[in-house]
């Protein structure tokens, strides 16, 4: 089945986290001074590891040989509350946020990919602070923090690829094996990005009845996972076609072809998320990009993972299901607020969204986590099936009133 091409949003902490300085009174403003930041080839030293709530200032100094970026993390470790980037060698840039009490991360990204060198601990005392200021300006910083996510995440997704890649094409099946689902994880929160760009998610993401139906040669990360998963010589696909009609095993060549063609891939969907045109694209949509995007995500496990079609050789639809449930909340954590202004309609609306989402991540971490591992697909009984489903069915009706609140 083709999936639908929706811009999805993935995002950070409610709105009072996001306002800029300026967007904040002065009596508001942090107790503490303006906190310096160096970042070097292999640290991020902050001046500080604790800052009073309100409007903090990062000066942040390029000491390393590569281009670098500065983030202020959430306490996941995944929500961007604060990001600059592109500061070259020997520059400095400065960023401000309104941060409220809690614990965060400090994280430096030399060379702008990879996961980052000297994540630390960071905690914000001191009292809740009420953002004030424009509201189109803030609907702005939401739509330039999620674009700062997808970034990190494609990021990210860039050397995982080149590692589990290289597992691959050497044929080290085993490593390529346990890699395939956490690697899936960066593509899979901000998946609909890669499939607003015409065919660049069907070269890295189609399964092959897709493929099939489309016409299109069979590439990327599902033909790779049949290689790894070799099914039986009278196993089926999941549209119940023998699994070895019009396939075999792949050659070494070959495996060296469709191991580069998705790097390449990858690389090409990092070079978009960098450039001025994924950056037009998402001021265009907005903060209704963002909402529906949360809807689509939830619509991408409806559809595929929850039926186990998605990695039907692998098994790890769960890693899947969850990336995408993740992706899904962080898009309406960043349009939370905005609904909840809209009065005692909006936020009843709120409070069952956020319970929907509680119950289906409460219900889902019975099976494991993204960090320490699911069970197999085909684990699941028919009851753990239909308690996902009715789950994910009873979070998408609110849901799917997003977007018409967030706009009222």
């Amino acid at each position: 089945m083709i999936r639908p091409r929706t811009l999805a949003a993935v995002a950070v902490v409610g709105l009072g986290a996001l306002a800029l300085s300026g967007c904040v009174a002065k009596a508001d403003l942090a107790a503490s001074d303006s906190l310096t930041v160096t970042s070097t080839d292999t640290s991020c030293e902050v001046s500080t590891a604790t800052a009073t709530s309100g409007t903090l200032t990062f000066e942040i100094s390029n000491a390393s040989s590569q281009i670098t970026e500065f983030y202020l993390l959430a306490d996941d470790g995944l929500r961007i509350v604060g990001e600059v980037e592109n500061i070259a060698p020997g520059a400095s840039r400065t960023l401000s946020v309104l941060a409220q009490p809690g614990d965060y991360f400090t994280l430096c990204k030399p060379g702008m990919v990879g996961d980052g060198v000297g994540k630390a601990s960071f905690s914000i005392t001191g009292a809740q602070v009420i953002a004030t200021g424009d509201n189109a300006e803030q609907k702005q910083q939401a739509v330039d923090l999620y674009a700062a996510f997808v970034k990190d995440q494609v990021e990210q997704l860039v050397p995982a690829t080149d590692t589990f890649v290289t597992a691959y094409e050497s044929g080290d099946d085993a490593a390529a094996r346990a890699q395939f689902p956490d690697v899936r994880a960066f593509y899979e929160r901000i998946e609909p990005v890669a499939e607003s760009l015409g065919d660049l998610d069907p070269r890295i993401d189609f399964r092959e009845v897709d493929a099939v139906a489309e016409g299109l040669d069979w590439t990327g990360f599902h033909r790779i996972e049949k290689d790894l998963w070799q099914p039986a010589q009278d196993a089926v696909n999941s549209d119940g076609a023998p699994a070895w009609q019009n396939w075999q095993p792949s050659s070494a060549s070959e495996r060296a072809a469709f191991g580069d063609q998705l790097i390449a891939d990858v690389a090409e969907l990092n070079d978009y998320v960098h450039s001025d045109d994924f950056t037009d694209a998402l001021d265009a949509q907005g903060i209704a990009g963002i909402s529906n995007g949360a809807i689509a995500l939830l619509d991408e496990v409806a559809t595929g993972k929850i039926s186990g079609e998605e990695d039907w050789w692998s098994g790890t639809d769960l890693w899947d299901f969850a990336a995408n449930v993740e992706g899904s909340e962080m898009a309406f954590s960043l349009v939370r607020d905005f609904a909840a202004a809209q009065g005692e309609e909006g936020e009843t609306l709120v409070a069952a969204i956020d319970r929907g989402y509680a119950d289906l991540d409460a219900a889902l971490g019975t099976h494991g986590s993204l960090s320490a591992g699911f069970v197999g697909f085909r684990e699941l009984t028919d009851a753990d099936k239909r308690q996902l489903i009715d789950l994910i069915n009873a979070l998408a009706e609110p849901l799917s009133q997003l977007t018409s609140t967030i706009l009222e």
